[in-house]
């Protein structure tokens, strides 16, 4: 029930805000009418307005624009985050910087990402720049020709990626679960406008809660 609220589509959310502005005015008129008492209306017209204005704050301004939590499926993230972790995600930030070396990012990944061909939620590690030459060999990654120290990574890649310049308005995205992530070394470097946002902090299980890094 929780994923479900978190993750409705427009059409529902405006459903929904349809719903309660007509609930809101047929308690008023049932008031004026005296079928229900005058106190009783002004105290459930109340409770409506503040869910129809909550919802409009939640649903239609924050979730879109400032923060969003998401889920964690799968164990690509190890150990930084865990399968069925639960995050927030700051959808601001990059309105007013370019993301970062290190960065923990939630995209839109590309179609050949997925089997299906359907475009999912992906959250990965910013690894490589604009203008960067990525490399991979040796149990390490190397940008420009030197080792990147990942304290991060589960473990070192077991594979090659032989030099890649990255484009510009591109990324290059890793899990840092590195041998069992579907990454940019698998399809690609991402564009950089599919980025959705910075994953900020694990809420769910308490036992985790913290700052991702």
């Amino acid at each position: 029930m929780m994923d479900w609220l978190a993750n409705l589509s427009v059409p529902w959310i405006i459903l929904l805000v349809v719903v309660l502005a007509v609930c809101r005015l047929g308690v008023a008129m049932l008031g004026r009418s005296g079928t229900l008492p005058q106190p009783a209306a002004d105290s459930t017209g109340e409770v409506l307005e503040s869910a129809l204005i909550a919802i409009v704050l939640v649903f239609l301004i924050i979730r879109p624009y400032v923060v969003q939590a998401f889920y964690i499926p799968s164990g690509s993230m190890h150990p930084t985050l865990l399968e069925r972790d639960r995050i927030l995600v700051n959808k601001f930030v990059y309105r007013f910087r370019e993301p970062k070396r290190g960065d923990v990012v939630v995209f839109k990944a590309p179609s050949q990402a997925s089997p299906d061909g359907r475009e999912k939620d992906f959250i990965k590690r910013v690894v490589g720049l604009p203008g960067d030459t990525l490399e991979v060999r040796d149990g390490a990654t190397y940008i420009n020709g030197k080792p990147l120290r990942e304290p991060y990574i589960e473990e070192p890649p077991y594979y090659v990626y032989p030099p890649y310049q990255i484009p510009q308005g591109m990324l290059f995205v890793m899990g840092d679960n590195r041998n069992d992530s579907n990454d940019s070394h698998s399809w690609g470097p991402l564009e950089r406008s599919r980025i959705l946002g910075k994953a900020l902090v694990v809420f769910w299980p308490f036992s985790r809660a913290g700052l991702i890094h």
